[in-house]
């Protein structure tokens, strides 16, 4: 009798630990998720909405001539907000450089900040952005609303923003392009709409 007491207090002890078990495993993968799942640019409510128009500005150009943001020329543009202080745009400078150069064929990019001029011609000559459009101008990041860095903005060659986010690395840079090729504005939008079906 006391063994078949000790077995069946055994055997709950075991089914307990299993749930407890079960339940940590279930906790990780839903962190793993929360994790994984924004592959994608982190797309931003504030500042101009995905379809509308960009306020046309002629901004100055710290490597030139001043440009034109906005303009329906043809071509599209991709603007990465960035800061001298900030490790992960400095990081993404390699990338913007290979997407610059891949993508050239249709695509320019801008580099846009503001703060001090003196501490962006250091960047700029120490990172050779000199190829780079690079403009400091508060009244574009308040135009987009930037509060996170970095963060991007692809304008098609309509003038009309098509994608916009904040960017950790270059797959969400990438996925910029990917949201104007298939129409979905972010990764987190494909996602929300999958669960929800």
């Amino acid at each position: 009798m006391n063994i078949l007491i000790f077995s069946n207090v055994a055997l709950w002890i075991v089914v307990l630990i299993q749930v407890a078990i079960i339940f940590a495993l279930a906790r990780q993968i839903g962190i793993l998720f929360e994790r994984v799942t924004p592959v994608g640019a982190m797309i931003s409510d504030s500042g101009p909405e995905l379809g509308a128009a960009v306020p046309q500005m002629t901004l100055p150009n710290l490597n030139g001539e001043a440009f034109a943001l906005g303009g329906a020329e043809g071509r599209s543009q991709l603007v990465f907000f960035l800061s001298t202080t900030c490790p992960i745009c400095k990081a993404l400078l390699p990338s913007l450089k290979s997407i610059r150069e891949d993508e050239k064929g249709w695509l320019d990019v801008a580099l846009a900040s503001d703060g001090r001029e003196d501490l962006h011609r250091n960047l700029i000559a120490k990172e050779h952005l000199g190829a780079f459009p690079y403009t400091l101008s508060s009244e574009l990041g308040m135009t987009f609303k930037v509060s996170k860095l970095p963060f991007a903005v692809l304008i098609g060659p309509d003038g009309k923003v098509q994608a916009k986010g904040l960017v950790n690395s270059r797959e969400q840079l990438e996925s910029l392009f990917t949201a104007k090729e298939t129409g979905i504005p972010s990764y987190q939008a494909a996602v929300s709409a999958q669960l929800t079906a």
